[in-house]
């Protein structure tokens, strides 16, 4: 079970990086504008991905008692729920969280939603992708780095291998972005001026 949550929620994040990267790649060469059709499929896969692995941590781990999915576990003494992971019931909220913004992306991502919303709504809406992606990236950033640390675990597994290359995916997605905003900003700029 756990296998398959974690190719689901990998898959999901490569393919969520490289939508993200898709809409910048217009501004580095021209030649990047055809693939930016791609940009819509990609997302759409991502989301169904997150959802699949989400649908996996309730019916096989948290068995459909959602108080464990946000770190509270029923205390046999107290009769009562109390909460053993902070950190883990936190960053399964921003996943849920992500997942229900990403929900929203994914229904809009048609030409049926396009006309319904208006052009201008519409791209304003899907920039919450921006948010969707920071989310993602501090939900699946807690269980690579920080949920093997708590004390109580004993010893901590070795470190995930995939630490390093999610940390050069986020960087190499962040760079990308911003280079391209800072192309689009100065594009801008010039256009400003030369106006005057």
């Amino acid at each position: 079970m756990h296998r398959w949550n974690r190719a689901a929620g990998d898959a999901a994040v490569l393919l969520l990086a490289l939508t993200m990267m898709l809409g910048a790649l217009p501004h580095f060469f021209r030649a990047g504008a055809k693939w930016i059709t791609w940009r819509r499929e990609l997302g759409i896969y991502s989301v169904i991905l997150a959802i699949v692995h989400t649908v996996i941590i309730i019916v096989g781990w948290v068995e459909w008692d959602f108080f464990r999915l946000f770190g509270f576990e029923f205390h046999p003494i107290h009769l009562k729920y109390v909460m053993v992971q902070h950190g883990f019931g936190l960053a399964n909220a921003i996943g849920v969280l992500a997942l229900g913004i990403g929900f929203i992306l994914l229904v809009t991502s048609n030409n049926r939603a396009v006309r319904t919303l208006g052009a201008s709504v519409w791209k304003r809406l899907q920039m919450m992708a921006v948010i969707f992606w920071t989310l993602v990236v501090v939900h699946v950033a807690y269980f690579l780095y920080l949920h093997f640390l708590d004390y109580r675990r004993g010893i901590a597994p070795d470190p995930n291998a995939l630490q390093v290359w999610f940390a050069g995916l986020v960087l190499f997605v962040f760079i990308i972005r911003s280079v391209a905003f800072f192309r689009i900003f100065r594009a801008k700029s010039l256009s400003r001026r030369l106006k005057r």
